[in-house]
């Protein structure tokens, strides 16, 4: 029988991943403190995570980027990724990092709807379309966003330029028959109900999958199955499988103006 904790467990297969945690905190606290325009803490709901970050441009905005930090939906906030943003700030956009409530705090259903929350907020704050991206289980729920039942606003979704899903989780189904759900908490109804790739997208916005070449086999099989369904109700989508690069250093690019993820990312590829 196949080991789905094994399936899904990206520290263990990378060396000094126990490192990482601190590492990225540490990065990100000295990226904000060299920031110009830095609007921290914004509130998007009464809940104690419900807070977002906005990173500003040197200039006029072109529009909005909203980034989903991951963590299997149980860890981190936005404080660790604030350094990601510089890619898409450096092409002229507004970043906003959005915290939010954790398991068992908080479902997973409750999660996708307070993403939904977050990106309203944020583009009542920046004119201009919008370019959604999230990494891991922030790919799910930026994915989600997408869907036939979300609860954005027809004047928000129909801003939402294209989603970039980044090492992103898309049928939940197997982490049922993970530990994690021991804190998840999910049932099959919930699984089912939340996974994007069993899902109708609302519209035909694109969607690129994006995952290292280096990741575990269960999460470039996640990517090419997202890219795969909704092809099939004539969603532009596109699948990356960017070589050399675990579940970790996949994201690095994004800090980097030129890389090819931040290119895909603010629409330039």
């Amino acid at each position: 029988m196949r080991d789905w904790d094994d399936s899904y467990a990206n520290s263990a297969h990378i060396p000094g991943s126990d490192k990482l945690p601190a590492w990225w905190a540490e990065r990100a606290a000295a990226y904000r403190a060299r920031l110009k325009s830095f609007k921290p803490d914004i509130a998007y709901g009464p809940g104690e995570r419900q807070r977002l970050d906005l990173i500003l441009p040197d200039g006029d905005s072109k529009g909005l980027v909203v980034f989903v930090h991951g963590g299997y939906w149980m860890r981190f906030d936005k404080s660790s990724w604030t350094d990601l943003a510089e890619g898409a700030r450096s092409h002229g956009w507004t970043v906003a990092l959005p915290s939010y409530t954790l398991a068992p705090a908080a479902r997973i259903s409750e999660m996708t709807a307070e993403i939904a929350a977050a990106i309203a907020s944020a583009a009542a704050q920046v004119s201009g379309p919008i370019r959604l991206a999230g990494h891991s289980a922030g790919g799910h729920l930026v994915t989600r966003v997408l869907c036939d039942d979300n609860r954005l606003e027809a004047a928000v979704y129909d801003r939402i330029a294209a989603t970039l899903s980044i090492s992103g989780l898309h049928d939940l189904r197997p982490l049922l028959r993970t530990r994690m759900n021991d804190t998840l908490g999910m049932s099959i109804d919930e699984a089912t109900r939340e996974s994007a790739a069993l899902r109708l997208p609302r519209g035909q916005s694109p969607l690129t999958a994006w995952v290292g070449g280096n990741e575990r086999p269960e999460f470039i099989r996640q990517a090419e199955l997202m890219a795969n369904i909704w092809t099939g109700f004539d969603v532009d989508t596109r699948l990356v499988v960017e070589a050399g690069h675990n579940h970790f250093t996949v994201v690095d690019g994004l800090k980097d103006p030129s890389s090819a993820i931040t290119r895909c990312l603010v629409g330039l590829d």
